[in-house]
């Protein structure tokens, strides 16, 4: 005789996950019936306290929407601001943003591998059981995540909301001294970097292929940072103005951040859908690193985006050794601006994905709106169906706490930045 089966799950807190929110989900007779990945932080407002400032307070605003990737913001700021006023900064501005940039992934993949995601596939509630047993992978994560600030720091004055970019480049110009300390300090990172990709490649990670579109940027001779026009597993290829025209952000009465579409479907942005559509693009020593794992890039496995933060560490070093070779100082560390009214746009390639800015500046360079599509949201969708989908193939006949956990490590796996959670989960289950 087969029993029906109701449960109803309720996640209240997420832990090891850059903010707060919580998991929904009920089951009747074997299949959900309900999933809500619910974000209930208050809304900032940061769009809106951008209008009527001038264009330059912008940079050094933005980077306070996020203490784990402020260089993403200033640098989507910046570009979309320069592409109203037609300024063209050059490529000693571009070249150091690049290892500004660079800074960022080594910084934030660093914290995700090896404090908030490694201890799921390890088998330990937190990093600090973790140490006990694996010293040296939390020192590595530490030392990895401590020299990634330090790239931030050089370039920004500070790690966290740093202050060093300006709408034209920097504010100030490192001297050839300073930098090569810096770059020795990179090159030394390098083989603790590629030992990390195989290792996150050995980790027992679920086998868990999905089907699901990768957005990112794509540029015709790096690997996307920065700059590129934005492409799609499935076909699309546009330039960054026309994201408005196939994206569409949508409100859910269960959560406070909006969700993203891509003609009408949840998509992947972030470290796996980046590789997925430029493994061509990157250095050959990340590309041999990445085909001794055995493991097939392009991925259809979400949990494949371990490997893919860690190769992407691995670039980030490889790529910052090259930027700073053969550093020279320039006559001046930024390019003067003329404002002038428009609508600017500004892409680049945040550790957790794709990051979207637009800008409509008075012809005194004051914001008269703002528009800001952050990663996470453009994620929140496809997590939802990724958590339908695994949970399901784990099996709802689990008992309460081996899907609580399971649903962890999935949304886990995102790194989703809603800002800091402290508190490990407590689970409400009601069943009838």
């Amino acid at each position: 005789m087969t029993q029906s089966r109701e449960i109803s799950l309720c996640v209240p807190v997420l832990a090891r996950v850059e903010g707060e929110g919580a998991l929904d989900l009920e089951v009747h007779d074997g299949r959900i019936q309900t999933l809500r990945l619910r974000i209930f932080e208050p809304p900032r407002l940061f769009e809106k306290f951008l209008e009527d400032r001038e264009y330059q307070e912008i940079p050094d605003m933005v980077a306070r929407i996020c203490g784990i990737c402020p260089v993403a913001y200033q640098m989507s700021a910046v570009h979309a601001i320069e592409g109203v006023f037609g300024l063209a900064p050059g490529p000693w501005v571009r070249a150091m943003r690049r290892v500004f940039y660079c800074g960022e992934w080594i910084q934030s993949h660093s914290l995700h591998i090896h404090l908030l995601a490694a201890p799921d596939f390890l088998g330990y509630s937190s990093v600090s059981e973790m140490a006990r047993a694996y010293p040296d992978v939390v020192r590595r994560g530490l030392a990895l995540q401590a020299l990634g600030n330090e790239i931030i720091r050089f370039f920004g004055g500070r790690s966290v909301h740093p202050v060093g970019a300006r709408v034209g480049g920097f504010h100030r110009a490192p001297n050839r001294a300073e930098v090569a300390v810096l770059r020795e300090q990179v090159r030394a990172a390098l083989p603790g970097a590629e030992a990390l990709v195989a290792w996150t490649a050995a980790l027992n990670l679920p086998d868990d292929p999905q089907d699901f579109v990768s957005v990112a940027l794509r540029h015709r001779d790096e690997y996307p940072m920065n700059e590129g026009r934005i492409v799609s597993s499935d076909g699309l290829d546009i330039p960054i103005a026309d994201y408005e025209s196939h994206f569409r952000e949508h409100q859910e009465p269960h959560s406070t951040a909006l969700y993203a579409a891509l003609d009408g479907r949840p998509y992947l942005v972030g470290p796996l859908a980046r590789l997925n559509l430029n493994l061509d693009r990157l250095h050959t020593p990340v590309r041999e690193a990445l085909g001794r794992t055995g493991i097939a890039f392009p991925s259809r496995n979400m949990f494949h985006s371990i490997v893919a933060r860690a190769a992407e560490i691995h670039y980030a070093l490889l790529e910052a050794s090259r930027l700073l070779e053969d550093y020279a100082e320039p006559e001046a560390p930024f390019v003067p601006a003329v404002p002038r009214s428009g609508i600017g746009y500004g892409c680049t390639e945040a550790p957790r994905g794709l990051l979207w800015h637009r800008y409509d500046l008075d012809a005194a360079g004051q914001v008269l709106h703002a528009r800001i599509v952050p990663p996470t949201s453009q994620n929140q969708a496809r997590i939802e169906a990724d958590l339908r989908r695994s949970l399901e193939t784990l099996g709802l006949d689990r008992d309460d706490e081996t899907l609580r956990q399971h649903a962890e490590m999935v949304i886990r796996n995102y790194d989703p930045c809603i800002s800091c959670a402290t508190h490990f989960l407590k689970v409400r289950v009601e069943r009838r």
